[in-house]
């Protein structure tokens, strides 16, 4: 069974064509559909159709529920702004959709126990500390109690797979906002009990213009424009 892994999309659906161009039987999504792009809807509808699994990220939640999405101070005028946006667009359905959508799920697939979260097990909403440079001694900490053989992560948008005994822990990265200096779109496949972290580049172009047609400041539109182009804030 091949199985896509897929996290932090963002409202950015030129990004999430290119990253389910993947041949894929199961898709697994670790959360946060919308805030920063300029397509929410669509992109919500795309996880709605296809989705094995998909979990409710921070911008998920702040978006449905009206709260905070604690994000990084750095975001957050961005976050606000869009998520504002956003908000003005949605059905009730889809709103309802993102309101149950759960933090974290365990299953089994292809004879593997999956653990998912969209940050951590101890914070499923908001934790950022499992990053690649975490040490193995905090990440052991981090994950414990948690029986899986497989750990899926999310919401640091930095691609990560890293073993501890015998459980895999992976973040697929972002597919809408990449941050660790890449542009292009980051997404995982697990096949046969082997986890591969991928890359595939996208019409930038289309979501910059995309982009520019939203009601925000152009500020606003440029910093987002320059995450884009440069994958990550500088």
């Amino acid at each position: 069974m091949r199985i896509l892994v897929l996290s932090d999309l963002h409202a950015n659906l030129t990004a999430l064509e290119a990253a389910t161009a993947e041949e894929f039987d199961r898709l697994i999504c670790l959360g946060d559909l919308v805030g920063y792009g300029p397509s929410q809807n669509e992109v919500i509808r795309f996880i709605r159709e296809r989705a094995f699994v998909a979990l409710r990220g921070n911008h998920d939640n702040a978006l449905a529920l009206d709260v905070e999405c604690r994000c990084s101070p750095a975001n957050k005028a961005l976050a606000e702004a869009t998520l504002a946006y956003h908000r003005t667009l949605l059905s009730s359905e889809d709103l309802d959709w993102l309101r149950a959508l759960p933090g974290s799920v365990e299953f089994k697939l292809d004879g593997y126990r999956f653990a998912a979260f969209h940050a951590t097990p101890r914070d499923p909403l908001y934790g950022y500390e499992i990053t690649p440079e975490l040490p193995d001694d905090q990440l052991r900490e981090e994950i414990e109690g948690v029986k899986a053989d497989f750990i899926l992560l999310g919401h640091t948008h930095l691609p990560m797979v890293r073993g501890i005994g015998s459980r895999v822990i992976v973040n697929p990265g972002s597919v809408g906002q990449p941050r660790d200096g890449n542009p292009e779109c980051s997404y995982a496949i697990i096949e046969d009990g082997v986890v591969e972290l991928r890359r595939a580049k996208y019409d930038l172009f289309r979501t910059m213009e995309a982009l520019r047609k939203l009601p925000l400041s152009n500020d606003l539109i440029d910093q987002l424009i320059s995450t884009l182009e440069q994958g990550g804030p500088q």
